[in-house]
């Protein structure tokens, strides 16, 4: 009677953990989409696109631009001091490698000048609200692209 009842309760137990499993999953795949990491992005096209960073500091206003045009790419940093009112800027060039909704960034041209050490980024590509943003993966910064805020 014992093993029965046992049985019972296993079994009961089971299928109450694949029932909340169920519903834990959509939870889950609704916050993924909501974070932008499960969207299927695949057919949005990134070519000639250019994607805006904007971060404001003490002493500097930096500003960086992600121009895309196919598997080539180009990085821009402007700096305005904000003490003397001097702006200074890099210009970097280099390729992307696009996979799904990840996209590596790598410049290795200052200038036309090869450097020693490329500036890299990885970049996570989601979208909300009809407006397309890169996510960079190590540092959370959101690069918004810039024809979604030109526009009324």
């Amino acid at each position: 009677m014992k093993k029965i009842f046992i049985g019972m309760v296993f079994l009961g137990a089971t299928l109450g953990i694949k029932a909340q499993y169920g519903s834990i999953n959509t939870i889950l795949t609704r916050l993924e989409e909501r974070k932008g990491i499960n969207q299927h992005l695949e057919s949005v096209s990134i070519d000639n696109k250019k994607f805006v960073f904007i971060k404001d500091a003490e002493d500097h206003t930096e500003r960086d631009f992600i121009i895309i045009k196919g598997k080539l790419a180009t990085y821009v940093e402007v700096f305005d001091d904000k003490a003397t009112g001097e702006t200074s800027s890099n210009v970097f060039t280099g390729d992307i490698i696009r996979k799904k909704n990840i996209i590596s960034l790598r410049a290795d041209m200052l200038e036309n000048k090869k450097v020693p050490i490329p500036v890299t980024k990885t970049l996570l590509l989601t979208k909300q609200d009809n407006i397309l943003y890169l996510i960079d993966v190590n540092t959370k910064d959101r690069w918004i692209d810039e024809a979604s805020f030109l526009k009324k």
